[in-house]
């Protein structure tokens, strides 16, 4: 064997069996999810694993019997019958425990499914916005879905591994009786097949890892050559040969390492089975050998034949499950590492709950912020206050920081240097559930929930999912009632295309759900993240009519290019460099002549 075949051979193997380790947490996950079932179906693979000993030693028994009436001219024995009868009763448990068996594993396969991936949801859900910045989290959250489902096959050959040991034990007594050394020959012509399925199963696993970040982006195409966001643009400019070329060559690159790998794993496995198989026929020769001579009658080479066949069967698919039970802990190595991300964005053991009523406000004291992997600084030494009752309009070009300053008031982030104060107590004492709870937010990108519109506008706090009244009034703050009242199902009606019967929006009726979602929770801070960018202008208009009344005993934190809009503001804040370049109203920054003024005139020509 060449000296690197050498090493990735053992290599390989040593990190399987490290692997191994994984089974203990693993197994703790498998019991959580259906103790009961994986009792039932333990106990059903014990009694199981009896049965092809059980019907060899009554089928030795009635074949011998058999034979000594025929050839011996002997009585025929009255227990012949019953040990039909028995034989038979052996092979009808056999049938109905198979099927009791498959029963819990297809009990157990649902539960395992829906425990793993609540958990998996649940733990995505406390991670920090930070690791979704990171493309190979995205690699590792893949992989982390798949063993949701993928991983069933592991745990239940596990279960038919136990039940094959026992049957390879009860069966090896047999044949130890009568010819100890055949079950060595067997097991040592069938060890080399199994170091080669490990071999081989290991070098799938390594291609699969390194296969994840192209099969995303199969993922990613397939979803954009056939959506309804993207239809429009593939047909205007002719994509849909683009998409399809570079699907192809994907498909095409991962489909020939598929193939190679293949055709060295059936090469090998041709040889290694030859070996296998040679192992059982010489051990069968040997008994048809000794019974020729004299040495064993009928019924005990029947019984051997039987036993070294079924013995070599199910040593053989032993070594195939540990195998695959070895290489699969390779896999639940992905579902285990994300489990073990941690977020750091996290409440203190005696974190603070967040003030009812917030009295002095926010402060950024030289708040410094960059984006992980990104060295340019977005927000620069920034220093800031919002006070409680106040409006303050954030305005600057894009990528100046206004939604980063946004995420940091949330603490979806933590700044990198300097301190965001909450009533002058560090906002990283207080409890981030708590906090999130004062706190309203729509961004720019706000979500379109594929659920009812009463959903859709209770997902702003969703403990009043129940509560129409209050749904339908944050819906007619938003405007959003007479939306919902052009639907045929009203607020039942399901939104989006996604299911049956559901009916899509606009984006200004879109939006205008959303700022429901804001208004339906009772915070004390209110952001908007350019609340009326989808709108028309009467419908800005009526809106912003109300901010006022909207704003009434908030902090309020807008962010808008429209200057209709940001005039309303008490304050203005203008960014440039991560740093506020001029702040003060309307008619203070336009008497600057400054930068506001600038962006001012050239927005108002546009509507001259």
């Amino acid at each position: 064997m060449p000296k690197n075949t050498y090493q990735n051979f053992w290599g390989g193997w040593r990190q399987r069996l490290r692997a191994l380790r994984n089974l203990p947490p693993v197994l703790r996950i498998v019991w959580a999810s259906g103790p009961r079932v994986i009792v039932a179906g333990l106990a059903l693979r014990l009694v199981a694993a009896l049965i092809p000993l059980a019907m060899l030693s009554v089928s030795r028994t009635i074949i011998d019997t058999v034979v000594a009436t025929t050839t011996r001219r002997q009585t025929l024995s009255s227990s012949l019958w019953w040990l039909v009868a028995l034989e038979f009763a052996f092979a009808a448990a056999g049938a109905v425990l198979a099927r009791a068996i498959g029963f819990c594993d297809s009990l157990f396969a649902d539960q395992f499914t829906r425990h793993v991936s609540v958990r998996v949801m649940e733990h995505a859900s406390k991670l920090d916005l930070a690791v979704y910045e990171d493309p190979s989290f995205y690699d590792k959250l893949e992989r982390a879905r798949v063993q949701a489902t993928d991983r069933i096959a592991m745990i239940q050959a596990a279960g038919t591994m136990l039940q094959q040991a026992v049957t390879v034990v009860t069966l090896s007594a047999g044949i130890f009786f009568f010819a100890p050394w055949l079950l060595l020959v067997i097991t040592l012509c069938l060890t080399p097949a199994f170091l080669g399925e490990s071999h081989f199963a290991f070098l799938g696993y390594s291609l699969n890892f390194r296969q994840t970040p192209m099969r995303r982006q199969l993922d990613y195409l397939r979803v954009l050559g056939a959506s309804k966001e993207s239809a429009k643009e593939l047909k205007l400019f002719s994509l849909h040969t683009l998409l399809v070329d570079r699907y192809s060559q994907l498909s095409n690159e991962i489909y020939d390492q598929n193939v190679s790998l293949a055709r060295r794993r059936l090469r090998a496995g041709v040889f290694l089975s030859l070996l296998s198989s040679s192992g059982y026929y010489g051990g069968y020769a040997y008994v048809i050998y000794r019974t020729i001579t004299g040495s064993l009658s009928i019924g005990t080479m029947t019984f051997l034949a039987g036993a070294i066949a079924a013995a070599s069967t199910n040593i053989q698919s032993i070594f195939a499950t540990f195998s695959s039970i070895a290489d699969q802990s390779l896999f639940l190595t992905d579902l285990l590492d994300f489990f073990a991300v941690r977020p750091k964005i996290r409440s203190l053991p005696d974190a603070l709950p967040a003030p009812r009523p917030i009295r002095s406000g926010y402060e950024f004291r030289r708040v410094c912020f960059s984006y992980p992997g990104n060295s340019r600084m977005v927000l620069d030494h920034f220093s800031f206050r919002l006070e409680p009752d106040e409006r303050v309009a954030l305005i600057g070009e894009n990528g100046q920081g206004k939604t980063t300053l946004v995420k940091l008031i949330t603490r979806l982030y933590d700044p990198i240097d300097g301190q965001i104060f909450l009533d002058g107590i560090d906002l990283r004492e207080y409890d981030v559930d708590d906090l999130h709870r004062q706190i309203a937010v729509i961004f720019q990108d706000y979500m379109r929930y594929e659920m009812t519109a009463a959903d859709n506008i209770a997902v702003g706090q969703i403990e009043l999912r129940n509560e129409f009244d209050k749904l339908r009034q944050a819906a007619c703050r938003s405007l959003a009632d007479a939306v919902i009242a052009r639907l045929p199902d009203r607020y039942q009606q399901m939104l989006g295309r996604r299911f049956d019967r559901g009916v899509d929006l606009s984006g200004g009726e879109w939006q205008k759900i959303a700022l429901a979602r804001a208004y339906l929770r009772d915070a004390q801070l209110l952001i908007l993240d350019e609340p009326t960018a989808s709108l028309d202008a009467r419908s800005e208009h009526e809106v912003f009519q109300r901010f006022t009344e909207l704003t009434e005993g908030k902090m309020a934190l807008l962010i808008s290019h429209r200057f209709s809009t940001v005039r309303m503001a008490d304050r203005i804040v203008v960014l440039e460099h991560g740093r506020i370049a001029e702040e003060g109203s309307h008619s203070h920054l336009i008497s600057l002549g400054g930068l506001y003024s600038e962006m001012y005139e050239l927005q108002a020509a546009s509507y001259r």
